[in-house]
């Protein structure tokens, strides 16, 4: 198979699990709620109807970089399914590409000229400071493997093992990093409901068709990347298995726990953020 068939097919896929992933994380949300909830597959419908809808652009709007903006928002993730599940590169660049995305999500809020947008890209900003020192776990398991290549961290646990038993506090590191993405998570400050859709708010039509893609490849990417990372070689069905599990975790956490203020999200992922590091430096120092 060539290279650009190939990538066409696991975007494809990405979008395709990643919007039935963050339809089920919504369903079994309302059912904890007690709420009967639209079904699964409502994300990926509302993806496809927004490229078929009227796209309308605000009058305070910064064109072109208003439209600009929701491309590169999708050619980041787009990116990192290439280096992630086609090409097995490397964690840095899987590092660089989510630093990026935060500048995205930053400079998507403002150039809408949005009063909500301009909130929530302030606290993309203030939510980069929590977010990426838990990416500090890829530092963790370079020290721990020797390699920051994806596919020379799948053989180093073909050989000694999962990561998730040698590094727990790692592996935890990076869950809650993904707890944060998630839909209504108690960390989720840059679309908290006080703001209607954070950054997000002023992009309708093809743009916000954009934006719902690049969500559910994300959402695919950080589970994949998790699962890869700290489980080792996996077939398909343990991916879905992995993938369906994690989101059930994270929809029952956020469906029990209400969203935290801005300055208690922050100072909570840097509090675990400190530990884990922590944690994990003395654990492969002890053992």
């Amino acid at each position: 198979m060539n290279l650009m068939a190939n990538i066409i097919m696991n975007v494809a896929i990405a979008f395709l699990l990643g919007s039935l992933l963050l339809g089920l994380h919504r369903k079994i949300m309302a059912r904890i709620q007690l709420r009967p909830g639209p079904p699964i597959i409502q994300h990926f419908l509302h993806s496809l109807k927004f490229f078929f809808k009227e796209s309308t652009f605000p009058k305070t709007a910064s064109m072109p970089f208003y439209i600009a903006i929701a491309c590169i928002y999708c050619a980041v993730w787009i990116t990192a399914v290439i280096v992630g599940p086609i090409t097995y590169g490397s964690l840095f660049v899987i590092f660089a590409i989510y630093a990026v995305y935060k500048i995205v999500e930053h400079n998507a809020g403002s150039s809408s000229g949005s009063p909500y947008g301009k909130v929530s890209c302030v606290r993309a900003v203030f939510s980069a400071a929590a977010e990426l020192p838990l990416f500090a776990v890829l530092a963790i398991v370079f020290f721990q493997t020797g390699t920051m290549n994806i596919g020379d961290i799948i053989a180093y646990q073909s050989a000694h093992g999962p990561l998730v038993y040698s590094i727990p506090l790692a592996a935890l590191m990076f869950f809650i990093l993904i707890l944060s993405k998630s839909p209504y998570s108690p960390f989720s400050i840059t679309k908290g409901k006080d703001i209607i859709s954070g950054f997000e708010t002023e992009h309708f039509g093809v743009l916000r068709g954009y934006m719902m893609l690049s969500e559910s490849i994300s959402w695919y990417i950080l589970l994949w990347v998790f699962l890869t990372v700290f489980f080792g070689p996996l077939s398909f069905s343990w991916y879905l298995i992995g993938m369906v599990t994690i989101t059930t975790l994270t929809a029952i956490i956020n469906a029990t726990t209400p969203i935290l203020n801005p300055n208690h999200s922050v100072m909570s992922q840097i509090s675990i953020a400190i530990l884990g590091i922590g944690g994990s430096i003395l654990i492969m120092l002890l053992v």
